[in-house]
């Protein structure tokens, strides 16, 4: 599987060469993160909804030449009742004892505070909605200030859970971490089923 993945991402880093190709927080993906940065491909590891899974990107990807993307799914991790905003957080604060070639893109961004915080926490990317945009332009393009405060409740305005904060030595083997949460296989399943769709409309 991982040499299968390695493969098309050689084929798609042919045609862009400043490309970065997706692979997923799993076991087989991190196999491919491994051998693309060796061959100087870019990659961006999607899925990840938890910060064992980054600490197992940052392994995976270590000696990199170009600087490597995680992408936390804050937006999902917040369908599921857990505050996803706080993986980036502990992300963060994991990687200020690194090396600083693994970058964080907040992804699944559901809202303007979504955003705000994300500027806040000082990630270097995020994929956000032309909704949230369009919205956060309503507002007059606000920036958090040094009182910002994320306002972690869901969409029916009830608390979210907190993630605490995970002590990880990120410079183990990246097998050594635990990187199967249920929300990456399911991720993996909508994926499939979008793609198919795709398939179909265009047939």
């Amino acid at each position: 599987m991982a040499e299968e993945m390695l493969a098309q991402g050689e084929e798609m880093f042919s045609w862009i060469p400043n490309a970065y190709i997706k692979y997923p927080c799993t076991h087989e993906g991190l196999r491919a993160a491994e051998m693309s940065v060796r061959r100087q491909i870019r990659v961006n590891m999607t899925l990840c909804f938890s910060q064992d899974q980054a600490a197992a990107v940052y392994a995976a990807t270590d000696g990199s030449q170009s600087p490597v993307y995680v992408s936390p799914f804050v937006g999902r991790l917040d369908d599921h009742g857990g505050n996803g905003m706080d993986v980036v957080k502990n992300i963060k604060r994991m990687y200020q004892h690194g090396d600083g070639h693994v970058y964080v893109l907040a992804a699944s961004i559901r809202h303007v505070d979504h955003l705000l915080a994300s500027f806040a926490l000082g990630v270097e990317l995020a994929t956000v909605p032309a909704k949230v945009l369009r919205d956060w332009a309503g507002k007059s393009f606000p920036m958090p200030d040094q009182d910002f405060k994320y306002k972690a409740v869901d969409a029916r305005s009830e608390p979210l859970n907190p993630i605490p904060y995970k002590d990880l030595k990120i410079n183990c083997p990246w097998q050594d971490f635990y990187i199967a949460p249920e929300l990456t296989k399911a991720g993996i399943q909508k994926s499939v089923a979008d793609y198919r769709s795709t398939l179909k409309r265009s047939a």
